[in-house]
């Protein structure tokens, strides 16, 4: 198979490439949203749209928990030239997905209010962050379900096809936010909705690719079946960016109710237009981490680890200069890229201000990302979990809990630098450690794995 043969470069860049187009996309269509919202709505519901950001981690939470880990084996299996094994992972996935939506989506929309008004929702902001999340939560089969075979899509061999679902959703939703938001007059639900609806048509196109019977791995009778084995197995890879994104969802919560605090929903909805600008660039890292999981995958299950070594080398370098583009920008002109979301000079200020701190050390988080996502790809997932919680629990937690004491809103800004750094060092150290003292290339350490 050419994921063992083939050159490094030449693979990541053809399984990066479209997979980078279809994070970053994806993540576009997220800004264009809250600029619709933005200028659509008003400034109070940009801070709305904020106090969802808990809740849409734990909705990115339970699909990752499924989709991550299933990829990540279905690369190990073709791998190891067990195709009956990636089947067996579909069926699972497509089950464990409808499951995990229908629990998480209705239990969430049952204790909303509540919900919403711990993530710091202000009686102004309350019905926007509402009429949004209703909607999602409506909508979590077809987005769980959507997300998660475009994920084994890619992961099987089709980046290309993957990319084109991503492509397909983004101008769905391009083209129905504004018609529902300033034609129909739909507000903020108008966005939820087109967002929705947009998943529905990229559902359909991964669902028909894999009842296609010309694609490597299908739907097949009798794979219809929960197995204690592979579930445990999915679970314990996609723990990693479960827990990231439970511990992101604490973070926001800290976050929300520190600027609510010591700023009000304006302070809010600044870190809202902050997140989208820094989600951007890490969304084209994540992209990048993609590409390199199922070469990273193969190469592990057969054992080629020179190929695996350079693949990371390679990675890394690309990370730290994406991520460093996105230093340059929002440090030189960061007026105007807040400004695009919003006609609040008073929001825009806010933002600027926290941009240009948050920043300043976002050249290392693409190197601290390609290493943790790393470890998750060739199946280390305990490894990955500890290296992507340190950043969120061991640093930035603290730097929250403390900082704004004495700095106020800075001391907000302040904390998510100084964590960046610290946990790059501590994934260089844990790398290096890593690969002196953990024998790598033991097959019984790769089967322990999977």
């Amino acid at each position: 198979m050419a994921l063992g043969t083939e050159p490094v470069g030449k693979l990541l860049l053809q399984y990066s490439l479209p997979a980078i187009i279809g994070t970053t996309i994806t993540s576009l269509y997220n800004i264009i949203d809250s600029i619709f919202i933005g200028h659509g709505v008003g400034p109070l519901a940009i801070a709305g749209l904020a106090i969802t950001f808990p809740l849409m981690n734990l909705v990115v939470a339970f699909s990752t928990l499924v989709s991550a880990g299933a990829s990540t084996i279905s690369s190990i299996r073709l791998g190891q030239n067990d195709l009956k094994g990636a089947q067996e992972i579909l069926g699972t996935t497509l089950i464990l997905c409808l499951t995990n939506a229908v629990f998480f989506g209705l239990l969430a929309f049952l204790f909303l209010d509540p919900v919403l008004r711990f993530f710091g929702a202000s009686i102004e902001t309350l019905p926007y962050a509402r009429d949004f999340m209703q909607v999602i939560l409506l909508g979590t089969p077809v987005s769980y379900t959507m997300l998660s075979l475009n994920n084994i899509m890619r992961a099987t061999g089709y980046p290309r096809k993957a990319m084109l679902t991503s492509l397909v959703t983004v101008i769905t939703n391009i083209i129905l936010a504004p018609t529902f938001i300033f034609y129909f007059h739909w507000g903020i639900r108008g966005a939820a909705t087109a967002t929705v609806i947009s998943q529905a048509i990229g559902m359909v196109w991964v669902i028909h690719h894999f009842t296609r019977t010309n694609s490597l791995v299908h739907f097949m009778p009798g794979m219809w079946k929960l197995r204690a084995r592979v579930v445990g197995n999915i679970y314990s890879i996609g723990m990693s960016p479960f827990l990231i994104n439970v511990c992101a969802c604490m973070i926001v919560i800290v976050i929300n109710n520190t600027l609510q605090s010591y700023g009000g929903d304006l302070a809010i909805g600044a870190y809202g237009i902050i997140n989208r600008l820094l989600t951007l660039y890490i969304m084209i890292v994540l992209g990048l981490t993609m590409g390199m999981q199922p070469i990273a995958g193969y190469n592990y299950g057969a054992m080629k680890m020179d190929r695996v070594w350079k693949l990371l080398r390679i990675g890394i370098v690309t990370g730290i200069l994406i991520t460093s583009s996105g230093f340059i920008i929002c440090e030189t002109v960061p007026h105007l890229v807040s400004s695009i979301f919003t006609r609040s000079d008073e929001l825009i200020e806010i933002a600027s201000s926290g941009l240009r701190i948050c920043v300043l050390m976002f050249p290392l988080v693409g190197a601290q990302t390609v290493i943790s996502n790393f470890f998750q790809s060739i199946g280390k997932a305990k490894v990955s979990i500890f290296l992507s919680l340190t950043r969120q629990l061991l640093y930035l937690l603290p730097g929250l809990l403390i900082l704004p004491r004495y700095f106020g809103i800075n001391g907000v800004w302040a904390s998510q630098p100084i964590a960046d750094f610290l946990a790059f060092v501590t994934a260089i150290f844990y790398l290096t450690y890593y690969r002196k003292r953990i024998g790598w290339k033991k097959q019984a350490d790769i089967n322990k794995t999977i």
